[in-house]
């Protein structure tokens, strides 16, 4: 079914700017055609797709692959949803269902440790599912993953990758298959190339400003820190975390037969 709507006060339109806006639970709003093709191959259920007029064009790209609710909104309707300044004229309401993880011997985690800026979040995500973790771990403290510009920059693997709360439970699963976790800080750790991070792991990335949290760091079996021959005093939280990715990642694949 498909409407065409002109007003920004029309009670699906504010649907949308609520969903769009991260305020409609259980449900995440999406804008742009990359996280909607994402979120089609991914195999999540799209409640609504809504398209501004002048890219009316994108629901027959999708009409054998969603049996959904339509929206073809006025680009002053279509405007008052978004969360984007430069709106593409597409987004969605979609269900994303819980992924469960279960600590598994060998698998490789990142855990944000109240990682606070979207941005970051979605990109730690993105690099996690690049180089092969199982899981992304949230603490209570850090951004939800759910959010507009973390969705962005995760670029759909979030729709696909684990994203389990850290708590009690999460942490003694990991112990009781010998999971080692290590911190990373921005000094006095021990260089990241020097450590083994061939067995069941969990990377730990902490605050932007304020690093890992106290609690969290008293969890940690060792404090790992990236060589910087430079003058910059620390890496930006996304990138550290990726690299230390990278480097587990690289291990791994050298040690397989």
């Amino acid at each position: 079914m498909s409407l065409h709507l002109t007003s920004k006060a029309n009670p699906r339109v504010r649907a949308l700017r609520a969903a769009l806006g991260g305020q409609t639970a259980g449900l995440v709003g999406i804008e742009g055609l990359h996280l909607l093709r994402e979120a089609v191959c991914s195999g999540l259920p799209v409640r609504t797709l809504a398209v501004r007029e002048d890219r009316a064009d994108v629901v027959a790209m999708f009409s054998d692959d969603l049996q959904t609710e339509t929206l073809v909104l006025s680009p002053a309707a279509f405007q008052s949803a978004a969360m984007t300044e430069h709106a593409q004229g597409v987004a969605a309401v979609l269900e994303i269902p819980a992924q469960p993880y279960v600590p598994r011997s060998g698998d490789l985690l990142l855990l944000a440790d109240g990682v606070r800026d979207p941005g970051n979040l979605g990109t730690l995500i993105r690099s996690a599912e690049a180089f092969g973790a199982a899981a992304v771990a949230l603490t209570a403290d850090t951004v939800s993953p759910g959010n507009g510009k973390c969705l962005r920059a995760a670029a759909g693997a979030s729709f696909r990758l684990p994203l389990p709360a850290w708590d009690e439970r999460l942490y003694n699963g990991l112990r009781a298959i010998d999971a080692k976790i290590y911190g990373a800080v921005a000094h006095e750790g021990r260089l990241a190339h020097d450590m083994a991070f061939g067995t069941t792991a969990v990377l730990v990335i902490g605050n932007e400003a304020a690093g890992i949290s106290e609690e969290v760091l008293g969890c940690c079996d060792a404090r790992v820190t990236l060589a910087t021959p430079g003058p910059t005093e620390s890496l930006n939280a996304a990138v550290a975390g990726s690299l230390l990715l990278y480097e587990a990642s690289q291990q791994r694949l050298r040690a397989r037969p």
